[in-house]
């Protein structure tokens, strides 16, 4: 079992800055991947960006490259989505996911997730 807990999330203007946490309990963090995911109001749920369990490799969807990173410390338990360049389209739910999969693009890739943290980026 893996408990996620997100947290960080906020209002915020267009071109600034929100930093999320992802902090994990159960097994042991640097057995899974992460992955980060969001759902805009009225919309699917989609994939963001995911980082390998050592945090060595890290993919992001087209729409957030250049604006976002993520990150990951293993000793601390806990992920990190860094936004910078906000932009009102990025307002949504963010959630925290865990896979054990070598596939990361769909939320099936996916064992475990949080409950979301809100982000809402005013214009």
């Amino acid at each position: 079992q893996v408990q996620l807990v997100e947290s960080g999330g906020g209002l915020v203007q267009a071109g600034g800055s929100l930093r999320l946490f992802c902090a994990a309990s159960g097994r042991t963090f640097s057995m899974y991947g992460l992955g980060w995911f969001r759902q805009p109001p009225g919309k699917e749920r989609e994939f963001v960006a995911t980082i390998s369990r050592s945090g060595g490799s890290t993919y992001f969807t087209d729409s957030v490259k250049g604006r976002f990173t993520i990150a990951r410390d293993n000793a601390k338990n806990t992920g990190y989505l860094q936004m910078n360049s906000l932009k009102p389209e990025d307002t949504a739910v963010y959630y925290c996911a865990a896979r054990f999969s070598a596939n990361w693009g769909r939320e099936d890739d996916y064992a475990y997730w949080g409950q979301g943290t809100q982000v809402t980026v005013s214009s």
